[in-house]
């Protein structure tokens, strides 16, 4: 059984309204940078960069963050993982820094990034940006700073944030197949 939580129109909304955050704490963004976490943060990360540029006529910095090879279960499986393509061509020393993310579920994903981020320098401020965010079941104590939606689900729930072009839908799987 699926359910549709946020529609087309209500997401085009919810980023709106992100974006007027970002724009309320981060100014001109001067020093600050927005870096989408991959696989599926990405599609977020570009269309809050669009809408950024659309609707105030900022251009932040943007970087794509893989941190496959931080996750404390990258060693837990049989089959080879395989990284997407990292795209960093800004330092982080001293920046803001803007995690985007879909989901925040139980929080590793986030955890591994945030040790993936010290690799390339040491900023002065780290926030986290999510879509949604599953309220239960978080496993490392990790909290957004910016919210889509938080949503209560059960363990076995799936959060599905569907792309179409540069529209999103994000609905609730609650069955198992």
């Amino acid at each position: 059984m699926k359910r549709v939580i946020l529609d087309y129109k209500r997401v085009d909304y919810t980023l709106i309204r992100l974006c007027h955050q970002l724009v309320e704490n981060h100014d001109d963004f001067k020093n600050s940078a927005i870096i989408a976490l991959q696989p599926r943060g990405i599609l977020l990360g570009r269309v809050l960069c669009d809408k950024l540029k659309e609707h105030f006529g900022l251009n932040p910095l943007y970087g794509e963050l893989d941190a496959t090879f931080y996750r404390d279960d990258f060693r837990r499986t049989d089959k080879p993982l395989l990284p997407n393509a990292m795209k960093m061509d800004f330092g982080v020393e001293d920046k803001r820094l803007i995690l985007v993310d879909d989901v925040l579920y139980t929080g590793r994903t986030i955890r591994a990034a945030l040790d993936s981020i010290n690799d390339f320098g040491r900023p002065s401020h780290i926030e986290l940006l999510t879509l949604i965010n599953r309220k239960y079941k978080r496993e490392v104590p990790i909290h957004p700073d910016y919210v889509g939606e938080e949503v209560d689900t059960r363990g076995d729930d799936y959060v599905n944030v569907e792309w179409k072009e540069n529209l999103c839908k994000v609905w609730i799987r609650t069955d198992k197949n």
